[in-house]
């Protein structure tokens, strides 16, 4: 079994090529690889994964008390797997991103381009 661990220092923001960061603020671009609504049943974060080029595997979460959050609602019914999403918030552990704390947070689908 091989273990790699990577060592970095923090920063207010999650950089290109570098790892995430508990605590600092992360803004990632990717493709909604899966969409778990269902903890919001039972007062839980629903989750979204993206697949970023930047990050590998993000777990982008949206807590089911989002009347306590600073951050814009996000449009949960437009989340689709296979759509290009950015994502705003504070990392939380590494590959998960908490959309809540900043008036800035946000999970948006990306502008589709056009041929």
């Amino acid at each position: 079994m091989v273990l790699l661990a990577a060592v970095g220092c923090a920063s207010t923001t999650a950089q290109s090529g570098s790892a995430l960061v508990e605590g600092s603020q992360a803004s990632v671009d990717g493709t909604i690889a899966a969409v778990d609504m269902q903890p919001w049943t039972y007062d839980g974060n629903a989750v979204v994964m993206l697949d970023t080029a930047e990050y590998g595997r993000i777990s982008v979460q949206l807590p089911a008390r989002w009347n306590l959050c600073k951050a814009t609602s996000v449009d949960t019914a437009s989340l689709a797997v296979g759509a290009r999403a950015h994502a705003v918030g504070t990392v939380t552990a590494d590959g998960e991103i908490l959309v809540c704390e900043g008036a800035d947070h946000q999970l948006v689908l990306a502008p589709q381009a056009r041929p």
